[in-house]
């Protein structure tokens, strides 16, 4: 029985559901207003235009000319090479680990979603004590929104790839995208609106550190799902003829301007209503809520928007981040999808909730690394080191594992020879170096 396969425009949404995550509303405004703005951002457009989309287009490569799980797209494309260690990068010790703690984090959207309609916070410290309460004191409501995430994530895998994962895309990626743009042209009648879009576009060089660059590289590998499995998943499910080198460059860029979209339109609120860009991770659940609230009537349903295109947000790319797994088990081990998707499902949730405990008061002491909780380390793996590993693993085996003229039998017509070659070469010298040189330096951060 052949298995399903996505439609070019199912695929194109749905990795780009993939790469659109909390990166790109929670993570890439807060960061981008840490690091002083046009610098940061301008630094952050290069690395994806040079080397996120390279990685991304070798990722599809190999989805789409293996056909299979990961691991047995590995084995087919370069059988003579030793590749079998990919099994954990892959398919559990990344995209299961981000979802332990990636499902927590939808856990709190949909308590915000609930905060939205009771009542926001009207004061700094009000919203602040209200986030604390959440994250340190409420370890059962937690567990309980993360099983919600969990079962959410599982019903649509459950359905698999045409009734499941792409109707679920179809749907909500192109509703986030009128959200936000629905959000911008409200927020288009602020005075803030131009300060916004200066402070985005307009480079301050000054207030380019080394570190910064580095977030900034770290964060544009990061936002497009790169080096766990995810996109290498949906590509095995590509009609036979299509042009993978024009589906990433969609993707690509429909994850780049929905992570602009959420940036312009959050410090446009920020900025009319006095609120400062370098707040950190607490800048979507404590400074917006007070902003909100500012607005009266009309701030609570823009709040309850936001934070709903926000879960479209989570949801879309944890689905992504499960998949892999469930592929392989049914793939490579035979086992019924149920069986695969409750596996997965159950594995990441019982780490979730050791994840929780690690962050709670009163369980979080034997949870505790050094100054670091299980959250903050494994995040911190992630980030730095085991995402940085599958992208030099897709850049060695497409540069020096698979016969470049495999490699080029599927993109040089699409890309063309001198496009071809400088893709060729980002691939097998720019993007390893590069990685590299991120998860060397992230040790230092």
């Amino acid at each position: 029985m052949q298995a399903a396969k996505f439609s070019r425009i199912g695929f194109i949404l749905s990795a780009a559901g993939a790469a659109v995550g909390l990166g790109n509303i929670w993570k890439f405004p807060y960061i981008t207003g840490e690091y002083g703005g046009g610098a940061f951002v301008m630094v952050y457009l290069v690395t994806i235009l040079f080397i996120g989309v390279s990685l991304l287009i070798a990722e599809m490569l190999i989805g789409k000319k293996g056909g299979e799980d990961a691991v047995t797209s590995f084995e087919t494309l370069a059988p003579s090479a030793k590749w079998a260690w990919a099994k954990a990068g892959f398919l559990f010790s990344i995209g299961l680990i981000i979802m332990t703690f990636y499902s927590v984090v939808i856990g709190w959207i949909f308590y915000y979603l609930y905060v939205s309609v009771t009542g926001l916070p009207t004061t700094l410290e009000e919203a602040t004590a209200t986030f604390d309460v959440l994250y340190g004191q409420s370890p059962y409501l937690q567990i309980g929104l993360h099983f919600i995430s969990v079962v959410l994530v599982a019903l649509v895998l459950l359905r698999g790839i045409k009734s499941g994962i792409e109707r679920f895309n179809i749907i909500l990626v192109p509703l986030l995208i009128m959200i936000l743009l629905g959000l911008m042209v409200y927020a288009m009648q602020f005075e803030s609106f131009s300060k916004s879009v200066a402070f985005m576009f307009v480079p301050d060089f000054s207030k380019l550190s080394g570190e910064a660059i580095i977030r900034a590289v770290g964060h544009s590998f990061f936002t497009l799902s790169i080096g766990i499995g995810a996109i290498m998943a949906y590509s095995a499910a590509l009609p036979k003829h299509t042009n993978i080198f024009v589906a990433g460059l969609w993707v690509a860029f429909l994850d780049t301007f929905i992570a602009i979209l959420a940036g312009i339109v959050i410090f446009a609120f920020l900025f009319q209503f006095g609120g400062e860009p370098a707040k950190g991770p607490g800048l979507v659940f404590m400074s917006l809520p007070v902003i909100f609230a500012k607005l009266g009537t009309i701030g609570t349903v823009i709040a309850l928007i936001f934070f709903l295109g926000m879960a479209f947000a989570g949801l879309t790319s944890a689905i992504s981040l499960v998949e892999p797994s469930v592929m392989y088990l049914e793939r490579r081990w035979g086992w019924q999808k149920k069986s695969a998707v409750f596996g997965s499902s159950f594995l990441y949730f019982v780490v979730g909730v050791l994840v929780i405990l690690s962050i709670s008061d009163g369980f979080k002491e034997p949870l505790t690394f050094g100054t670091k909780s299980l959250f903050d380390v494994l995040e911190f793996a992630v980030d730095s080191f085991l995402m940085p590993l599958g992208g030099i693993l897709i850049a060695l085996f497409v540069g020096y594992a698979m016969k470049r003229d495999d490699v080029e039998a599927v993109l040089l017509g699409h890309m063309g020879n001198t496009v071809f070659k400088v893709w060729y070469f980002s691939i097998r010298f720019v993007a390893p170096l590069a990685v590299l040189f991120l998860a060397y330096n992230a040790l230092y951060l």
